[in-house]
Order: C-alpha cells, then structure tokens, then sequence
C-alpha cells in the first residue's frame, strides 16, 4: 500500500515535522480549523476532517484535532441547545432566510421540547465560524504575552520565502 501514489500524497504531509512543531501561526491556525469542526455536532469524524484540513493548509495537526474535543459527550447537549438558541435567535431577531424545507422540520429532545431543525443548523454553523474567528487572534494575543511558550518560528519563515519548502 506504501507504493499507492494516494496514499503517499494522503501519508505525506502527515509526517511532515513542521506541521507537528507548535509555533504561533500554526498553532493559531490548526486551532481555528479544530474549533471550528467541534462545532459541527452532526459531523461525525470531526477529527479526521480537522486533521485533513489541517494537512491541507499545512498547520499544526495535533491541535486542530485537539480542537475537537471541545465537542464531547458531557459538552455537547450544552453546545446544542446554545445553537438551537442563537439560531432561533437568529431567524427571529434578523429575519434570517432559511429553506422552506428546513423550517418545516422538528424534532423533539428530552427536558428540551421541540427543536427546528433550521435554528439548529443556522446556529451551527455560526457559532462554528463565531469559535473559528475567535481562536485564531486569542492564540496570536496569547503568544504576544508569553511569547517563549509559542514562539514564532523565523527559520521556517526564512526558507518559505527562499522556496526551499
């Protein structure tokens, strides 16, 4: 299977060291991916999209997988019934168009009522982008703070611009 030319291009970037060494743009990048598809509770497999993404972008793995476990089993009845509110809240305050199809559907949660299948898919997908938007300054302000525990790789840099990499 090694020689398969797929699977080097999928195997290759994986071992690359840079994408498994923390650095500040790596890290705040593979964060916002990680924070992004934790959000996405009907994604199954968030783990494996975050890691592929995370290999296509060439930022940090590890910690846009990492990332997904934000989404857990205690958290996320918690995360959705937030994004069941913020997309109702949504459509109601901003007129948000949905799809006919979507604002006909329900679904009933226990000790939670009914559910609209468009507030929660519109709050999903908000608050996945909302999460994704935030990481990445948060890690850039962390690094400005503390800058030896991320530090900014500059000989990385210094060889993406000669086109060594």
């Amino acid at each position: 299977m090694r020689d398969r030319p797929w699977w080097k291009k999928l195997t290759k970037p994986l071992f690359d060291r840079h994408l498994w060494i923390p650095c500040r743009d790596t890290v705040a990048s593979g964060l916002a991916i990680g924070m992004f598809f934790s959000m996405l509770l009907v994604l199954p497999l968030q783990m494996l999209f975050a890691a592929v993404l995370a290999m296509r972008f060439r930022v940090n793995v590890p910690f846009a997988m990492a990332a997904c476990w934000v989404s857990n089993i205690f958290t996320n009845m918690p995360i959705g019934i937030t994004q069941v509110w913020l997309g109702a809240w949504l459509r109601d305050t901003l007129g948000f168009p949905m799809p006919g199809f979507l604002a006909k559907v329900y679904f009933k949660i226990p000790e939670v009522g009914e559910v609209n299948a468009a507030s929660f898919l519109l709050g999903m997908f908000v608050s996945a982008v909302i999460l994704a938007l935030l990481s990445y300054p948060l890690v850039h302000l962390f690094s400005a703070i503390m800058p030896h525990h991320l530090p900014v790789r500059k000989v990385l840099t210094l060889r993406k611009n000669k086109g060594e990499v």
